[in-house]
């Protein structure tokens, strides 16, 4: 049987989205390893690495592509928005709720954004498939089991604490969607620079770049922020874009969920840290979520399916 063209249009989406899960998944060690032994802000972290991706992609823009800087008028407002409430408010909300929760909470309540999106889709009308739900199910019973166990610092949360956790979920789902509308007029590069610049801009107020060079941070520390920013933010948020411009919202949501398998075998592989048996039995199920969703479901034709 021959693959229908909106499939074979995915499939190369679903490699893309499933490179940038990678990148962000391998470089979650690093980035522990600023936060907790170079005992570096995540405000910082998050700022720098912005700086550094708009360092590459602005000057290679300018160069080689000059007019995927231009936007219009009228869509200012659409990057401002994104820009605030996507990029910098899925990172802030995300690192505080890694400071109250812990790590493992945080990937919890931020995965929680595939079921939204798909939420979202049926509240709209369009409907989930079969596969679709199975899959948003298999991803959150996943990650749980990845993540589980309650990290100290959640036994003394208040409520609070709990509400940005959630938040970030729909900030990360208002993100994906929201991102979508963007690319269907605009090129990838083009997103992501003026996004980043403007998020950039916002975290430059929170921390002034004067107090970080007041840090003196040393030359390694230095490196490991500009691998941040490229490995960790401008390369896989490029995939995961290019990605996205091919498959639904909610899809590209799930096949996200690579990213806390990655970092786990990561975290095994470099840092002998141990897998317990609930934990392989998360991946496996996160990664039979990936297949479920980049599978044709045979419940509903593929020219009904969700894309936004």
């Amino acid at each position: 049987m021959s693959t229908a063209p909106g499939q074979r249009h995915a499939a190369p989406g679903r490699w893309l989205v499933a490179g940038a899960a990678t990148l962000w998944g391998t470089s979650a060690t690093l980035a522990r390893f600023v936060f907790h032994d170079r005992m570096v802000s995540p405000f910082v972290v998050a700022e720098l690495r912005l700086a550094f991706a708009i360092a590459v992609l602005g000057p290679w823009l300018y160069f080689r592509h000059r007019d995927a800087l231009r936007v219009r008028r009228e869509d200012w407002g659409y990057f401002v928005t994104l820009a605030l409430a996507g990029v910098a408010t899925v990172q802030g909300s995300y690192y505080y709720t890694i400071s109250r929760l812990g790590v493992g909470l945080a990937i919890l309540l931020q995965y929680l954004a595939p079921a939204i999106i798909v939420g979202w889709a049926v509240l709209r009308g369009r409907g989930a498939s079969a596969l679709t739900i199975a899959s948003v199910i298999a991803a959150i019973a996943g990650t749980a089991l990845l993540v589980g166990g309650v990290h100290p610092t959640a036994a003394g949360s208040r409520p609070i604490d709990w509400a940005v956790g959630f938040a970030s979920a729909f900030f990360f789902a208002f993100y994906v969607v929201y991102s979508k509308r963007g690319l269907t007029r605009y090129r990838p590069e083009t997103v992501l620079f003026w996004t980043f610049a403007i998020a950039g801009l916002f975290w430059g107020c929170v921390t002034p770049p004067w107090r970080i060079v007041a840090a003196h941070y040393d030359a390694s520390l230095w490196g490991m922020f500009f691998t941040l920013g490229v490995f960790s933010t401008l390369v896989p948020f490029t995939l995961f874009y290019r990605g996205l411009e091919r498959m639904p919202a909610a899809e590209a949501s799930i096949v996200a969920t690579l990213e806390p398998v990655v970092a786990l075998f990561s975290a095994w592989g470099f840092l002998g840290e141990a897998l317990s048996l609930k934990q392989w039995l998360g991946a496996a199920l996160v990664l039979a979520a990936s297949v479920m969703a980049s599978a044709k479901d045979p419940v509903r034709p593929a020219a009904a399916a969700d894309r936004t």
